[in-house]
């Protein structure tokens, strides 16, 4: 790593050189001028990590900036071929204008004029409003003095109460749109009138996510019987503390679910891993692996990732030429439809390996140490990730041929995004039903939103009591 214009690997090698060839130094100054070059070491590759070359997140980029648009990239707005849209007029307007014309600013007032026809123009806008609909159910009474009213409507309970679309557009702003309490309110009293309380809020919330138990009891099998699963967690404050929130979910189902604890123990609680036979995608965390009636595949990105900061920190021309192997392989299965043949399949396989070889010689294992030294061997992060990248290379390279496999985990990624906007925009969640509403809450929309249906429908549908196409059985064996 260089720092102002100061190469620090070059410096710190000509000390260590300095050090074997002065005899003079005692070993406590030997020892500690060491401890001083393992600190600037750490210092300087803590300084050189960023998103683009670990799993360090980009908003903790020191002086991130926007990458300006470099030259020979698509310029902004439509690309050829794009299938654009435009503001359309309707044949059945809500309302029509009649305008006439005023006679009196007419030239040559005394000819005659007659109407040949109107020309035609549309403003589409929307209406802001509260409506109240009143219910007057008659009574009837007979001549014994018994009383009989007509039944109202399913819902309506109280003589005042707030209706299902209001409930739906107050829990689509929480939950999908991620408006604080206080900015929900702010906006409904100003458009609509409304004055709500943080406790109504809430209570729609806990509403909406009692009326989303039947999709939880309904998507955790759909995702132990799917052909692909992406698993990722990540961790989240609940009322200070810090706990864990876990994300199963492919290109069709999300489920989120928020744990104390961050491994199997809160994998096996949750109940969808355990009993995944399809794939499982992931980024190869250990206790993924303790499931085994599934097959594994791991993610790339992360793979790119480490291989970047191998090149960045230990200059080692091995991970360069991994790195764009894989983006190749990437390529070529996307230009094959999603799996290669299996001989094509084996070159790629015999080039990966030539990469590791030529790593191999690059960065050789440590030396074995002294006799009678207990404890491992240290090894440097380059070559933990060459080990691992021989040791896994059947899940590594298991998108070459099965169509099921993505190259990434990014899915499962995108799943998690949204919590954590969330805890950026609240800092955290206050307790722990709090939290609990929000996973299933998002795990529904998100769904939703995958199967085609608008976010803010499928709330209208929830507080309606009606079952989601997506979740009717009718509708799921057509789809198979």
């Amino acid at each position: 790593m260089t720092i102002s214009d100061i190469n620090v690997d070059e410096a710190l090698e000509q000390v260590r050189q300095q050090l074997k060839e002065d005899r003079t130094v005692s070993p406590s100054l030997r020892a500690a001028i060491d401890v001083l070059m393992l600190l600037v070491k750490l210092m300087s590759d803590r300084l050189a990590t960023s998103s683009r070359n670990s799993s360090k997140p980009p908003s903790q980029d020191l002086n991130r900036q926007r990458r300006s648009r470099a030259k020979g990239e698509r310029r902004p707005g439509g690309q050829p071929g794009h299938e654009g849209r435009t503001l359309e007029p309707v044949t059945d307007p809500d309302e029509v204008v009649s305008l006439r014309v005023d006679r009196r600013t007419l030239p040559n007032k005394g000819r005659a004029y007659h109407s040949v026809g109107v020309e035609k123009r549309q403003v589409r806008d929307i209406v802001i409003q509260s409506v109240v609909t009143e219910y007057q159910a008659e009574v009837l009474e007979d001549d014994r003095g018994q009383r009989h009213v007509a039944p109202f409507p399913d819902g309506v309970t109280r003589p005042i109460q707030y209706g299902p679309r209001l409930k739906a557009h107050a829990v689509y702003l929480s939950q999908y749109q991620l408006l604080p309490y206080a900015r929900i309110r702010e906006l409904l009293t100003s458009q609509y009138g409304l004055s709500l309380s943080t406790g109504t809020l809430f209570a729609f919330n806990q509403e909406a996510c009692r009326r989303a138990e039947p999709f939880a009891e309904w998507v955790i099998p759909a995702l132990r019987e799917a052909a692909t699963v992406h698993a990722d967690e990540t961790g989240m404050q609940v009322g200070g503390k810090r706990y864990w929130l876990h994300c199963a979910s492919n290109e069709a189902l999300t489920y989120l679910a928020p744990h104390a604890k961050r491994g199997q123990e809160a994998m096996d609680a949750i109940g969808i891993l355990p009993y995944v036979q399809g794939v499982l995608v992931h980024d190869h965390w250990k206790p993924y692996y303790r499931y085994h009636d599934c097959r594994h595949a791991l993610c790339n990105a992360h793979h790119l990732r480490e291989l970047t900061g191998v090149r960045d920190h230990d200059q080692q021309t091995w991970a360069t030429s991994l790195h764009d192997l894989l983006l190749a392989m990437n390529r070529a299965v996307d230009e094959a439809g999603g799996s290669l043949p299996s001989d094509e399949a084996q070159r790629w396989r015999v080039r990966y390996r030539d990469c590791l070889a030529e790593g191999e010689a690059e960065c050789p294992p440590p030396a074995r140490p002294p006799p009678g030294t207990r404890g491992r061997t240290r090894r440097t992060k380059a070559r933990n990730l060459l080990e691992r990248l021989r040791a896994y290379e059947d899940d590594v390279l298991r998108f070459l041929e099965d169509p099921a496999v993505p190259f990434t985990n990014n899915q499962g990624e995108r799943d998690l995004r949204m919590t954590k906007v969330q805890q950026k925009i609240s800092g955290c969640f206050r307790s722990w039903e709090g939290a609990e509403i929000f996973c299933r809450m998002r795990s529904f929309l998100s769904t939703a939103v995958k199967q085609g249906l608008a976010a803010h429908t499928a709330l209208e549908q929830l507080f309606a009591g009606e079952v989601p196409a997506f979740m009717r059985e009718d509708e799921l064996d057509q789809a198979a």
